[in-house]
């Protein structure tokens, strides 16, 4: 009987859809890009109101920020527009493009053949497993004094804590994935990894130029942070954001590809 109400309730939505209007129909099917944009724009327009050009029309004193310490969207447009046409931020980028890119390159090229052999050898596998499961454990970033003891304070040090921050979200992935099934279902277990090393990644260059540099984005935020350029900081990390939410939206797209392939839970392997 429950079953009967439940089927009668679906055919009686899908009647009320089917009889809906053409705008109606476009809000059902675009109904989580139209409530992310309006939460995003209230956002905005809620910051802007507290602390940009419209914070004039805030009559209340205790919801005005200090564009000192917080910036507004309109001065951070600005800002950005201001260093990509005067051309300030392009060595700032192309110096922590080059960090992510050799410094993750290096993690697939070690990560995936590495994980996949202490899978696939269960000597390899309680040789390396406690080295493995120690320095996954560890915070890269206490590391980060000896590698720049070590590589200095150029671009190798930033490429070793990249390297470090990135290879064991997709060592252990593909390490998991080779232990659990077979290839080719392991392939979504590797992209899950590569996808997890994106986020690590740009942690490790952002602390890495925290830490200790002469260039690059997490260095022009540590330098607009120390002169109240708040805008300034805020540019820089939406580079980042950027960055790691498109980079992010590829490997995604690709490991849905290849979700056929991931084994079904309870599924026999």
């Amino acid at each position: 009987m429950a079953d009967q109400q439940v089927t009668a309730e679906e055919v009686l939505l899908d009647v009320k859809v089917a009889d809906a209007s053409t705008l109606f129909k476009f809000y059902l099917n675009q109904e989580k890009k139209i409530l992310g944009s309006v939460a995003v724009i209230l956002f905005l327009s809620l910051w802007e109101f507290m602390g940009g050009a419209l914070s004039v029309y805030n009559p209340i004193p205790v919801l005005r920020v200090n564009p000192m310490f917080m910036s507004a969207p309109s001065l951070i447009a600005k800002a950005g527009f201001d260093l990509f046409s005067s051309g300030e931020i392009y060595n700032d980028l192309y110096v922590s493009g080059i960090e992510f890119f050799w410094g993750y390159v290096l993690s697939v090229a070690v990560a995936i053949p590495f994980g996949i052999g202490v899978g696939w050898y269960k000597k390899l596998s309680y040789l390396f497993d406690p080295f493995i499961n120690a320095m996954n454990a560890t915070p890269r970033v206490a590391l980060l004094p000896l590698i720049i003891i070590w590589l200095g304070i150029g671009i190798p040090s930033k490429v070793g804590i990249i390297f470090l921050g990135a290879v064991f979200p997709m060592l252990i992935n593909a390490r998991d994935g080779v232990k659990s099934v077979v290839f080719p279902s392991t392939v979504p277990f590797i992209l899950t990894g590569l996808r997890l090393g994106v986020g690590r990644a740009l942690v490790g260059v952002l602390v890495g130029e925290l830490y200790a540099a002469t260039a690059g984005i997490g260095f022009m935020i540590t330098v607009a942070g120390a002169t109240f350029q708040t805008d300034k900081v805020f540019v820089g990390i939406l580079v980042f954001a950027i960055t790691g939410v498109i980079l992010t939206a590829v490997l995604d797209r690709s490991e849905r590809r290849f979700d056929k392939w991931r084994p079904k839970v309870g599924s026999a392997t």
